[in-house]
């Protein structure tokens, strides 16, 4: 019996390739619940279950039965000796009954662990009497070795049935994969069945044609069935091996419908079946292969049952079959490149010129192709980069950035299946969201948006549905893109939100200035200048000296009120602008100190709209604030180019942009603008040496001309 899952894995369910919840069949799970072994003494627990008793018996006894038949055949005489030393018999009589007694052992797996033991005793059964029938009848009992014969046969027919069609449909988890496929377990009784009974009632053959020094009578012979027992038995040769195909099927299925965790879990007996059936039907000329990976089954039955989670499987089959692939084109190719070398007498060079060529274009594409197959059939939706991709797209397309970047986490910590995800934001309102534990020793992913660090991804440790690590990383590399656009997304409306507080802040602080200064200073200069006038008027023909000294005061008066006029004008709009126009302000900048500066127009900047001559004077002014500062430089240019926006670009000959992370109000402050009006600020190291910022601003279809002060 099964031991009791843990609290935390009861009604746990994977979703299926067809969408279709499924609980998790986890081996990891039922091992590790179940004690290895007893605490009691090995032959204590042995006398104590009789399953296990039982299981280990038939091991010991199959092994032995192996071993014996195996040194019996090496001692036959020549013409009594079997063609080849070894069949899969004899590795599945060794190997099979070990491990489904170890399987018993562990509690794990009792129907496919029975299949492995019954069938692994019936194959060294086969594999012991055939040696002992050749010793029987090479000393001339042949009536002893009839009936041998028919223990071989008998050992053969039930090994072959429940090793070759029973386990693989019962693989992993001693369930059929449904009730569709009971017809197959009968056909596969019914073929064997009569299989055996064609070779237990096989009429005695020809002794011409007979392979041994004579012939080994069947005690159960029946002479009517002769013109039909070795035609019969040939179609039962062929229905079997049709039934494997049909057993490796199932389990191809299994694998294909699955959850990723069962995936994992059968995709080594997946992969050592097939292998064996490719065996299996290319025939007795590949005996030794055949042989050697028949032990190997058992051992892949094992790691899918006890520790599938440390072998990267998943990787293996999917080189394999896109190896074999390859393999199979080129060498396809090849050969009707030497068939057109053969038709077209003398232009064999040729012929193979041509497959080269033709295998080198479609090379790399096929590679490609083959891949992607493998990926959605071992990983289904969930693992298909395509489909991943998609799904990331999806989500960067309908959510806000406030939101897309928990989004996007969310579906990169399924779609890559770890458990945990961490996007960090850099920035002065850098942001963190994370989704699940990252453990204790997370991935970390730089995130880079043309060049410039925005944040890092931070992914926790392989969840049950893990990925082999190379598809993994193709999955990384295909998220990676979309989680640095969000990033950048969030941190561009940052700051913008930022520019807008800033724009408000800076808008009602201007008022508040105005206010204070029309207030206290223009209106009680006004109110006093009135004063002085009534005071002027009353003392003017009394007190004429009177009356002039105060219309002196009353002039100085105004000439305080112009200034500040003029002072809250130019804090407004800079004069030059209205003066000189953007040109002529911006060469005016440029003689106001070193480094030398040359000044590139293009284009009428005369009707520029007020608010992108203003954007566009403030940052040359700050590009050249920070070149005179900050940069060391002997020489630079500003050009300003209009087309259909407006381009300001300065840049320098200095020591260039800083390597860590650089902030500062300057750079800031060039951003915002260009951002306030639409448009970009890019500040970035020039290629020759020195900084280049460039700032695009967009200049609306019908120009609004400039107001002057």
């Amino acid at each position: 019996m099964r031991p009791r899952p843990r609290d935390h894995d009861r009604g746990r369910t994977l979703d299926g390739a067809d969408g279709v919840p499924r609980p998790v069949v986890d081996a990891v799970t039922v091992t590790e619940d179940a004690p290895a072994w007893p605490a009691v003494s090995p032959v204590r627990a042995l006398l104590r279950s009789p399953a296990r008793l039982a299981a280990v018996s038939a091991a010991l006894l199959s092994v032995g039965l192996s071993v014996v038949g195996f040194v019996l055949g090496l001692d036959l005489p020549h013409e009594w000796r079997p063609p080849v030393p070894a069949t899969p018999d004899l590795a599945a009589g060794l190997t099979f009954p070990v491990v489904g007694a170890f399987l018993l052992a562990h509690r794990s797996r009792p129907v496919t662990a029975w299949l492995m033991c019954v069938g692994g005793l019936m194959c060294a059964v086969n594999t012991f009497s055939e040696a002992a029938m050749f010793t029987f009848a090479a000393a001339g009992e042949m009536e002893s070795a009839g009936y041998l014969r028919m223990s071989m046969v008998t050992g053969k027919s039930l090994g072959g049935l429940l090793l070759a069609i029973l386990l693989p449909l019962y693989s992993p988890d001693g369930r059929l994969p449904s009730r569709r496929w009971r017809p197959l377990v009968t056909a596969g009784v019914v073929v064997f069945a009569t299989q055996l009974l064609l070779h237990l009632t096989r009429p005695d053959p020809d002794p011409a044609l007979y392979p041994w020094p004579r012939v080994i009578p069947s005690p159960l012979s029946l002479d009517l069935l002769a013109p039909y027992n070795t035609v019969a038995r040939e179609v039962a040769s062929i229905l079997i091996s049709a039934l494997a195909v049909l057993a490796l099927v199932s389990m191809v299925l299994r694998f294909r419908r699955a959850g990723p965790e069962v995936r994992r879990q059968i995709a080594w007996p997946v992969f050592a079946f097939a292998v064996y059936v490719a065996f299996l039907l290319a025939g007795p000329d590949w005996w030794l292969a055949a042989t050697i990976w028949t032990g190997l089954i058992p051992g892949a039955i094992v790691f899918s049952v006890l520790r599938y989670r440390l072998y990267g499987i998943d990787t293996v089959v999917s080189r394999a079959f896109v190896a074999a692939g390859l393999i199979a084109a080129v060498s396809a190719m090849y050969a009707v490149g030497a068939v057109a070398g053969l038709a077209l007498s003398g232009y064999d060079r040729i012929g193979g010129l041509i497959a080269a060529l033709l295998a080198g274009i479609v090379f790399h594409p096929l590679r490609h192709r083959l891949r992607r197959l493998v990926d959605r059939l071992m990983y289904g939706t969930r693992g298909d980069p395509r489909a991943f991709a998609a799904l990331l797209s999806r989500e960067v397309r309908e959510t806000e950035p406030a939101n897309a970047l928990a989004a996007v986490a969310a579906v990169i910590k399924d779609g890559l299946s770890v458990t945990g995800v961490t996007v960090e934001v850099y920035g002065p309102g850098s942001r963190q969201v994370q989704v699940g534990p990252l453990g204790e020793a997370p991935r970390e992913v730089p995130l880079v948006w043309h060049g410039e660090p925005v944040g890092r991804l931070l992914l926790g440790s392989p969840g049950p549905r893990r990925f082999a690590a190379a598809h993994n990383d193709r999955l990384v590399a295909v998220a990676v893109p979309y989680v640095a656009d969000v990033a950048h997304a969030v941190r561009m409306t940052a700051d913008l939100q930022r520019s807008r507080e800033r724009i408000l802040t800076a808008r009602e602080e201007e008022r508040r200035r105005l206010r204070r200064d029309l207030h206290d200073g223009l209106g009680h200069a006004l109110t006093e200048m009135a004063m002085s006038i009534n005071m002027a008027r009353i003392s003017l023909r009394t007190a004429p000296a009177s009356a002039d000294r105060l219309l002196l005061e009353l002039r100085s008066g105004m000439d305080a009120v112009s200034r500040e006029i003029r002072e809250l004008v130019y804090g407004l709009r800079p004069p030059t602008l209205d003066e000189l126009g953007l040109a002529g302000a911006v060469r005016a900048l440029a003689q106001e100190g070193g480094p030398r500066v040359a000044v590139e127009i293009e284009g009428d900047l005369s009707d520029l709209p007020a608010a992108a001559e203003v954007a566009a004077y403030r940052i040359a002014q700050e590009g050249l604030t920070n070149i005179r500062k900050h940069a060391g430089a002997s020489s630079a240019v500003i050009s300003l180019r209009r087309g259909e926006s407006l381009v300001v670009r300065v840049q320098d000959d200095g020591s260039g942009l800083p390597s860590g992370p650089r902030s500062g109000v300057g750079l800031l402050s060039m951003r915002e603008r260009a951002a306030e009006l639409g448009g970009t600020c890019v500040i970035e190291s020039a290629p020759e040496g020195g900084t280049v910022v460039e700032a695009v601003l967009p200049i609306p279809s019908t120009p609004i001309a400039a107001g002057r002060v």
